[in-house]
Parts: structure tokens; C-alpha cells; sequence
């Protein structure tokens, strides 16, 4: 067993050792597609969705020169017809790019060094061949001699695009096309091939690189929906095993809603590494946080691009964007417009697509506290206003200061609210969470609560780590300021919270049609509601 030709089974060996969700159900599909028009696969997906494990089990699995058979019985493959008959039946090629370009010799391009480590390899892994040095010449030279066809796993697929330059990236597509274009070599030589990255293929002129990919992304998935991360049935089991509790995994990390390819109800999609973390932690908690995340966001985000920092505090703070997808170029150099940065973002796993509406959102919490994160250290002069007049909101809040906390809320309405939307009781909703944007790092915020007696407009609950007092807030529409409080102590809504112990600010937020003004009251519940 080599490198990257028949890997053999030890990573997959290895990912069973731990907390494994079966996902064989993807080799299925991928055996639906042996030897058909619809061989060639490329699936796009963010970072940390479990991309390199499905890689290692499709390694496992087709790879010849090893026996899978244990690895696989207890799992829904082994249940599929099919899954005797291609069982480690295959030659097969493992490239990750990531890997291979940190192979490349100085000088040495994506394309060239994928084809030097190939063909050296099936030179030590075929001594009694003469394997030639044209990479295509040496593959069919080995299928020949062996009477097994090729499956090609490439990893991290787009990396050379998103890592090198214009010319190196069109060499790379040409190396990509060699292999994959419909001509007699790739009819003899591969029985499939299955791309795995965050991008789409690269598009040239509105059409793909290399056409003859089936693709599945974020923004369409289709049959393979069901792979891009954990479902919910998936997470309820895994909180179940490790006691941990479903509803807050879903706040946490739920958001990613993709069509069933069944029909059915949208599926629900967890980011597994996520997911894994919290299980394994036994908290629940931003695990994308580093250093790269923070740079990749910022990169986008700043962008100086008319309209898009309104547009991205109003994701931050809830609302939905609409977006034009389809006319990226599926390069993350080549970003243009807010429309670009927002599709970027998609496949990046940072904001949520709705195929229906398109529109995008902030998928869940663990994701918007990135989003806060990123800005604050941002320094577009916009987004700075807006973080430091949420600050001050909060401070405010905590001093009680009623009218304080009135001007913030009004700032904000007149600030990010159009005319025609103004006088909407929604959209003092969207301006209470905007001038509270950054209560996310210290809080869970949760809307319509329920209490039992009605829904409670939103609740933030403090972290475990921060000692500050939980908010009930309720919104009034052209009534007196008293009478949300006066709903807050009718219905008990506090009560929701009896299980958390620590102070409560009771804040009643309105505004009159007929004035203009919005008003402020804020009241410390002095014992807690049993």
C-alpha cells in the first residue's frame, strides 16, 4: 500500500476508533455512478464538514491490496446490493492537494507535482512495469497490467486554485481536464472519480473548467444533501449517548437547511467538527475559533463594497440578505460585488443558503459569534460605530439608564430601517438587535420564548462564564413604555428562566406610530421567580 496509489484502509481504521457517524450511504451513491455518465462527482463543502472522512472512507472501501469487509458490515453499506460487489475491488488515486502542493519542489506547479508523485509511486508500487513518464501513459499502463480500472479521490480539490496564481490555476484545470475529459483513456482508465472542496469547479466565461463533473455544492446539493454535515437525527443520537442536551446543539450549531432529496421536509445539517467537539468536551461552544477563521472573515467582510456593511450588520443581527449566486466565478480572488462576498461566505459555511428565496442568513450561534468577533477586530469606521454604540447599549442597560437605551434603539431604527419599512413592528425587533449586537458575545440570545403564558420577545441568558444579569425584553407598538413590563410580571415570563438563578433586568421597549419616539424602561427583578 503507497501514498497515493491504493492508500489501504488506516485512516478510515482509525476515524472508527472514535466518535463515528456512519455515513456509508454516501458510497452508495458513488457505486450508482461506476462506470456511468454521471462517474465523475465533485461535492463542495466548508471546511470542517467532514470532508477528509469522507475521503479516508471511500479510500477504505474501494482500495485494492487491503480487506475492508470488518470495517464496513456493521454499517448501511453493508445492507446496499452493492456493496459486495465493489469492495475493495478498485485501483485507486488519493491526492490531497493541501498535500501536494507542500510537496511541490521550488519551482514545481500543482499539476506537475500531483503527476511526479503519482507516477514515482507506481514505479516502486509496480517494479516489474516500465511505467512511462507521461502520467495518463503510465495510468492506463497500470490498469492494463493490474485488469482494474482507476477511482480517483481528490481532497481539497480547489486548493491550488485558491492558494496559486491565475496561470498556475489554468495549468492545473488542463492536468484536471487530461484526466477527466471524456475521450478513450479516461472510458478505459477511470471507473470514478470523486472531487471533494470548498469550491465549485472554477468557471470560465459563465461555463465550467471541466463539464464533465456532476457537481453538488452548498447552494444546491441535491442527492448528497444528506452528506454535507451531521442531520438532526444524527445529533439527537450523539446527545443522547454523551447526555447532552438536543435543544441547545441545535441553537449552537443547527441553521444549515437544505432541500430533502426525497421530497420531504428541509433537512437540518450540523457542522460535524463542531458537533464532535461539544460531544467530546462536554460544552457547547464556538470551536471554529482561531486565528485563520477570524483573517478569512475579515477578508471578505471588509471588502469596500457599496452597501456591504449595512448589509452585513443586518445579518449579524438576524435579518435574511438577498443574494445573486450564480454569477460567481467560483474564485476566491476574483470577488466583485457584495453578491460574490455573500456566495464566498456560503460555501465558507459562514452564512446559510436559501435556494428558494436567495437569501442568505447567519446559520446559528456558534457562527455569529464569529461574525462579532470578526468585526470587532475589523476597521471599516461603519461597523466600528456600530459596535461600540452596541456596547454602549449594553452598559446602559446594566445602569438603567431608561433613556439611554431609548436613543440606541432609536439610532438604530432610523440608521438601518427604510421608510417603507419603518413603521413595521418588525422592524423594531431588527433595531432592538441591532443596537444590542454585541450582547451575543456575553449572552445566548433566544427569540419567543415561550413562558407558559405566551412567548417572551427575546431572552438574553448569560453564559456560564459571565456574571451579568439576564434580560427579558418586550416590545410594545404605540402602547405606554409601563405596559411591557406590565406583560412581562402578568404572564411571568421570568418564570422561563427559574433554573438559572442569578438577577434579571426586566426591559420594556416601545414606539408610538403617532409621536416618532421610542421609550425605555428598565426594572431589576429583585427575586427570582420560582
Amino acid at each position: 500500500m503507497g501514498t497515493y496509489i491504493n492508500p489501504g484502509n488506516q485512516g478510515f481504521s482509525i476515524a472508527r476508533r472514535g466518535e463515528y457517524v456512519d455515513k456509508t450511504g454516501l458510497i452508495g451513491l458513488v457505486n450508482e455512478a461506476i462506470g456511468s455518465p454521471r462517474r465523475l462527482v465533485c461535492v463542495s463543502r466548508p471546511r470542517r464538514f467532514g470532508k477528509s472522512y469522507a475521503a479516508e472512507m471511500l479510500c477504505a472501501y474501494y482500495s485494492w491490496g487491503c480487506d475492508s469487509h470488518a470495517l464496513f458490515e456493521d454499517l448501511a453499506i453493508a445492507r446496499d446490493p452493492s456493496f459486495e460487489e465493489h469492495l475493495n475491488a478498485y485501483n485507486v488515486v488519493r491526492l490531497d492537494m493541501t498535500d501536494v502542493l507542500y510537496q511541490a519542489t521550488d519551482g514545481e506547479d500543482a499539476a506537475h507535482a500531483a503527476g511526479r508523485l503519482i507516477v514515482e509511486e507506481m514505479r516502486l508500487e509496480y517494479p516489474e512495469l516500465e511505467v512511462p513518464r507521461s502520467l495518463t501513459a503510465a495510468i492506463l499502463s497500470v490498469v492494463r497490467h493490474t485488469g482494474r480500472p482507476f477511482i480517483f479521490l481528490v481532497d481539497e480539490w480547489d486548493a491550488p486554485i485558491r492558494e496559486r496564481g491565475e496561470e498556475e490555476t489554468r495549468r492545473y484545470v488542463d492536468f484536471l481536464r487530461a484526466l477527466f475529459k471524456n475521450t478513450n483513456f479516461t472510458a478505459e482508465a477511470v471507473a470514478a472519480a470523486y472531487m471533494t472542496g470548498i469550491l465549485p469547479i472554477k468557471r470560465y466565461n459563465t461555463q465550467s473548467a471541466i463539464s464533465e463533473f456532476r457537481e453538488y455544492t452548498m447552494l444546491s446539493p441535491e442527492r448528497y444533501a444528506p452528506y454535507v454535515g451531521f442531520t438532526e437525527g444524527e445529533v439527537r443520537e450523539l446527545c443522547k449517548r454523551h447526555g447532552m442536551d438536543f435543544a441547545e446543539a441545535r441553537r449552537w450549531y443547527d441553521g444549515y437547511e437544505l432541500p430533502d432529496p426525497d421530497g420531504g421536509a428541509a433537512l437540518h445539517l450540523y457542522a460535524p467538527f463542531s458537533v464532535i467537539r461539544a460531544m467530546e468536551s462536554g460544552r457547547f461552544s464556538s470551536y471554529w475559533t482561531s486565528t485563520a477563521a477570524y483573517d478569512s472573515l475579515l477578508t471578505y467582510i471588509e471588502r469596500d463594497f457599496d452597501g456591504l456593511q449595512d448589509k452585513v450588520a443586518d445579518l449579524v443581527a438576524g435579518e435574511r440578505i438577498a443574494i445573486n449566486p450564480r454569477k460567481f466565478d467560483n474564485d476566491m480572488r476574483e470577488v466583485n460585488d457584495a453578491d460574490d462576498v455573500f456566495t464566498v461566505l456560503a460555501h465558507l459555511g459562514y452564512v446559510a443558503f436559501d435556494e428558494e428565496s436567495d437569501t442568505v442568513r447567519v446559520p446559528n450561534e456558534e457562527v455569529r459569534m464569529e461574525f462579532v468577533a470578526a468585526l470587532e477586530r475589523g476597521s471599516h469606521p461603519e461597523i466600528r460605530r456600530l459596535i461600540e454604540a452596541a456596547d454602549a447599549t449594553l452598559r446602559a442597560t446594566f445602569e438603567g439608564d431608561d433613556e439611554a437605551v431609548a436613543a440606541s434603539v432609536a439610532a438604530a431604527h432610523d440608521s438601518r430601517v427604510g421608510p417603507d419599512w419603518y413603521n413595521d413592528e418588525q422592524s423594531l425587533r431588527f433595531a432592538v438587535k441591532l443596537a444590542y449586537l454585541t450582547a451575543i458575545e456575553k449572552y445566548a440570545e433566544v427569540e419567543e420564548l415561550p413562558s407558559g403564558h405566551g412567548f417572551a420577545d427575546i431572552v438574553y441568558l448569560p453564559k456560564r462564564y459571565a456574571r451579568i444579569p439576564a434580560l427579558v425584553v418586550e416590545l410594545k407598538w404605540d402602547d405606554p413604555v409601563d405596559s411591557a413590563l406590565e406583560q412581562i410580571r402578568s404572564r411571568n415570563y421570568p418564570k422561563v428562566l427559574k433554573d438559572y438563578g442569578g438577577p434579571i433586568l426586566l426591559v420594556g421597549i416601545t414606539y408610538s406610530k403617532k409621536t416618532k419616539e421610542h421609550s425605555a424602561v428598565i426594572e431589576r427583578l429583585q427575586k427570582q421567580v420560582r
